[in-house]
Formats: C-alpha cells, sequence, structure tokens
C-alpha cells in the first residue's frame, strides 16, 4: 500500500480595522500608532477625506509609514505587504497611480504632526543609563549623508554640495536631532539643505529642552550665543570646546578646573588627559576641554563628567540605526521636496514607534540597558507583523516585538576604539592625519582620565589683563597704564581687544580709552567671592 501522510491545515485569524480600512495598519507597531491616534491628526491638519473612498486617508498615513519599513520595495509590493494576511478582506489591489495621488492628497502636514507627537523621552529616570543624578542625558547632532533623487524641483530647494572634486551627485539633506542618549529616541528633528549652519538648526530645537535634562555636545555647539541661549532654557550643560578656545580665567577650584563666564553665563571649565591602551600596545591619546553648568567640583568630580560626556556619542548609533539599517543608506524615493519631506517625517515616525517598543521591552526586565537591545532585530520583527496583519490591536499581552528584542539581547558593551576611516578617496572629507594609528577597531584594556590640576600663571594679554586689574579694582585703567602693566611698549595693539572684551562683559568702559574690571569678573580676593557665589546657586543632585 502506498505510503499515507495527514496534512494538517494551520488557520490564522487576524483582527484589523473594518471594510476600506482594513489595509489601514503597520502591524504590532499599531499599538503605538493607534487608529484614533492618526484619525486626530487627520482632523487636526485638515487632510481627512471629503468623501469615503476606496483608499482612506487613515489608509494614506499607514501605506507611508509601510514605505519607509520597506525602502527597497515600490508601491504595488509594498500593499501586497500591508495586505498579504488580508487576501480575503482585500481582494483587489489599487494601481500605483492611485497610490501615488493618495500621498499628493494628505501632504507633509499629517506625518509631521504624528512624529511630533510621537517624540519624546521614552525611558523613565529609574532605567540604566538614561539619567545622571536627576538629569536626563540628551545630545544634538547633525546627518548630511541622507540623499534625495537628482531631480530638478528636489535641487532647487536643496541645491548640491561642492567640494574640491566637484559637486556631489546627488542633493544631500541634514537631519538634525535632539536625542535621549540612553534610549536613542529622538525628541525632535528638523532637516533642510545642507549649507545651513547646525547652530541654526539646533535653535528650532531649543525650547525642547527643561532643567530635568543634562545636555551634552560636541565642539560644534560652543559658540557663545548658542551656549547662551541653551542655558537659557534651564538644562544644565556639559559641552566640549574647541582646542583653540581659552576661556578667561574667573577664579579658581580645588580640583584643578575653574570658574569663567560667557556672555554672563557661569561654567566650570575642566581640562583632561584621555590616555587609551589597547588589548595590542597600542596607547591613543587626546586631550579634551570641557564647558559645564555644574559647577560644585565636590558633588560633580572633573573625572566622572570628563567619562559620562563619552555618552553623547550613543546619538551616532541613533544616526547609523536610521540611516544605515531602517533606510539601508538608500536614496529617498520621492521625486519632488514635498514627497521628499513626507517621506522623511514618516522614517523618523517609524523609528520613534520602534524606539518606544524597545524602551517598553528593557523596561519589563528590570535592570536591562536599552543599550543591548537591537534595533535590527526588532525592526525585523516588525516587519514580520506587518506582513501578518499580526497584533493590530493589543490584546494585553506582550508584544512579539519586544519578546523577540529580549531574547536576542546583545551583550554588554565592550569597550573599544575604532578610527573614524575615509573610504572614498574622492570625499570632501580631509583624512584625519593620525587615522593610521589604528587599522581596525581594537579592545581597550586601560582608559586614564588625568585631570590637569596645574594652576598655570595667567598667558596671554586678557589673562595678565584681568590679573592686572584685580590688584585695584575698584579704580578705572587708561589702556597706556594697562598695556605698561603688561609688558607692552604702547596700547595701539591692545584698544581693539580691550573693546572686544567690554563686548564680552569683562571689562566696562567707563570713559573714552578708560575701562575698569566688571562687577561680575571680581574675584574672591576683593569685595564678592565668585567662588562661592557660584557654588551656592549651583543646582543639587
Amino acid at each position: 500500500m502506498p505510503n499515507q501522510c495527514a496534512t494538517t491545515v494551520l488557520t490564522q485569524s487576524v483582527t484589523v480595522a473594518e471594510g476600506l480600512y482594513a489595509p489601514g495598519h503597520l502591524g504590532e507597531l499599531t499599538r503605538h500608532i493607534p487608529f484614533e491616534l492618526i484619525d486626530d491628526v487627520l482632523i487636526q491638519t485638515r487632510t481627512a477625506q471629503a468623501r469615503l473612498r476606496r483608499l482612506p486617508s487613515r489608509v494614506g498615513v499607514y501605506f507611508v509609514l509601510a514605505l519607509a519599513l520597506f525602502p527597497g520595495l515600490g508601491y504595488a509590493r509594498v500593499w501586497d505587504k500591508l495586505t498579504a494576511g488580508l487576501r480575503q478582506l482585500c481582494p483587489r489591489s489599487p494601481s500605483e497611480k492611485s497610490l501615488r495621488d493618495l500621498r499628493r492628497r494628505l501632504g507633509t502636514a499629517p506625518l509631521e504632526q504624528l512624529f511630533t507627537i510621537l517624540a519624546g523621552p521614552v525611558a523613565p529616570p529609574r532605567t540604566p543609563g538614561v539619567c545622571y543624578r536627576r538629569w536626563r542625558t540628551v545630545a544634538f547632532d547633525g546627518c548630511s549623508s541622507a540623499k534625495a533623487p537628482d531631480r530638478p524641483r528636489v535641487c532647487g530647494w536643496l541645491g548640491k554640495h561642492k567640494h574640491r572634486y566637484g559637486q556631489e551627485g546627488y542633493p544631500m539633506l541634514k537631519l538634525m536631532v535632539l536625542c535621549e542618549t540612553g534610549t536613542r529616541a529622538l525628541l525632535g528633528a528638523v532637516f533642510g539643505p545642507v549649507p545651513q549652519k547646525e547652530t541654526a538648526y539646533a535653535e528650532q530645537l531649543l525650547p525642547l529642552l527643561d532643567d530635568s535634562m543634562l545636555l551634552l555636545n560636541d565642539r560644534g555647539f560652543d559658540t557663545d550665543d548658542f551656549l547662551v541661549k541653551a542655558a537659557a532654557t534651564g538644562a544644565q550643560l556639559l559641552v566640549r570646546l574647541k582646542g583653540a578656545r581659552t576661556p578667561a580665567r574667573w577664579a579658581p577650584l580645588p580640583d584643578g578646573t575653574y570658574l569663567t563666564r560667557i556672555n554672563g553665563v557661569r561654567l566650570r571649565i575642566i581640562d583632561a588627559h584621555i590616555a587609551v591602551t589597547t588589548t595590542k600596545g597600542l596607547r591613543l591619546q587626546g586631550h579634551y576641554r570641557l564647558a559645564t553648568t555644574l559647577l560644585d567640583h565636590r558633588r560633580h568630580p572633573a573625572a566622572e563628567l570628563v567619562a559620562l560626556y563619552h555618552e553623547r556619542w550613543e546619538i551616532e548609533s541613533a544616526f547609523y540605526s536610521l540611516r544605515h539599517t531602517l533606510q539601508t543608506g538608500l536614496v529617498l524615493r520621492s521625486q519632488d521636496p514635498v514627497g521628499v519631506q513626507q517621506e522623511l517625517w514618516a522614517h523618523l515616525a517609524v523609528y520613534q514607534a520602534l524606539r518606544r517598543t524597545m524602551a517598553e521591552a528593557a523596561e519589563s526586565r528590570p535592570g536591562t540597558d536599552p543599550d543591548r537591545t537591537s534595533f535590527t532585530v526588532a525592526l525585523e520583527t516588525a516587519k514580520d507583523q506587518v506582513i501578518a496583519a499580526a497584533g493590530v490591536l493589543p490584546d494585553g499581552g506582550p508584544g512579539r516585538i519586544g519578546q523577540a528584542v529580549l531574547e536576542n539581547l546583545l551583550p554588554p558593551r565592550r569597550p573599544r576604539i575604532a578610527p573614524r576611516r575615509v573610504k572614498c578617496p574622492i570625499s570632501r572629507y580631509a583624512s584625519p592625519p593620525d587615522q593610521a594609528q589604528v587599522l581596525g577597531a581594537a579592545r581597550i584594556s586601560d582608559v586614564t582620565i588625568t585631570v590637569d590640576k596645574s594652576q598655570r600663571a595667567p598667558v596671554g594679554r586678557r589673562d595678565r589683563t584681568l590679573q592686572l586689574m584685580r590688584t585695584d579694582p575698584a579704580r578705572s585703567w587708561r589702556a597706556c597704564e594697562i598695556a605698561r602693566g603688561i609688558g607692552l611698549d604702547d596700547a595701539r595693539g591692545l584698544r581693539a581687544e580691550l573693546g572686544r572684551w567690554v563686548n564680552e562683559g569683562i571689562l566696562r568702559r567707563t570713559a573714552r580709552g578708560v575701562y575698569a574690571l566688571d562687577d561680575e569678573w571680581i574675584t574672591s580676593s576683593c569685595q564678592h567671592d565668585p567662588v562661592s557665589v557660584a557654588l551656592t546657586t549651583a543646582n543639587s543632585p
């Protein structure tokens, strides 16, 4: 007798919206982007359909979000992914022209509003790695590697970046984000043409800062105006200064750091030497100069702040996840400025929804650092859930994305160092001079942080002028007297600098060619004690 086998047919039930709204879902991510939220966004932006069509506006928003999940597929193939588990409910597929028209009908506003609602901190303060003391660590940075299609209207908006080898092949977008470093979630984002300065984009996001945050910034954000505006938000600052910047010494502190004032903002300057030794015996070292509004050297030791500054680099991992894992490094698909903006807001919204899911998964297992959650695992599982139309409506249990993330936690972070390499021979970025020191990623065996505790004698005209005027702070000094006091033959070369120090608030002009020390720059040896004033106004942990 021929062999007989039994065939078992597995069936799966899915729960989605009714009728024409059935294709409008994002799998399990619909829990973070529910139907009610999309409908409310459409009403707020006045983009809801005037009459019920075969492709309602809600379905259009989910379709644009699905385009972000599958950036390498065309419209028809992405629609097939959305309806793969809904064949009985959606037997016919719309044409690609209908889907293009749906995108045009929606415009940019709904996707931008959706991201604005989703953006924000995603982890409670007790989550490991999210806070320093009572402040949530956040950071600004920009990314200019996103490529838009080479089309006349897009080029008219973005232009093409010029460098020493000619023009870029594609128009480039500059994306500026404010990132929660502990979870790599986004608090806000803006984007536009590359030539505009990063600080101009970052200033648009300053209203998102508050007194519960500690801002970690790179040296591209150390301009006086930006520091003043950032400090005015109430957030604490820990900013790296350019090596050429030598702030005036207001008052020394016992740990070797010193206080200064920049346009009225009280800052503490930390000079640190960092030496890294790899397992292969290679030793790399560098100098960091940090400025912080955490003025109390007892509550906030300098070495502790230098080690904390390393958290700023988490934003680079956020850009990697967004640009190379989610967008897969591809050129954006849209052929006009409005479509490019809509597409990028959709990418940001999907990215933020994934980060929320990952943070919830880490929080469900106490003590789990969000750094150990894998963005790739979360993304691929989310795609599978879209195709299966699974988890669209929450059933109260843990989601499949969270389960997959917890089952595939990354190992604890290994201390290692890897050089930034310029791999393209015609790149507009010059190769770093020390690039050849490290051939590849190397494990770190030792990190030594040494805070410069030497109280150097005043160097430069500015510090020598301050030392001279502090000998008699109540009097006014003529320019010629200051010149003779600091060892200059005449004051012709000094007057311009005195005027600049007046603009910086270090000096005040009492008469033509006559200057006096500003009250805020009088040291503790005089009638005011800046160390005591600074420490009493510093925030406690």
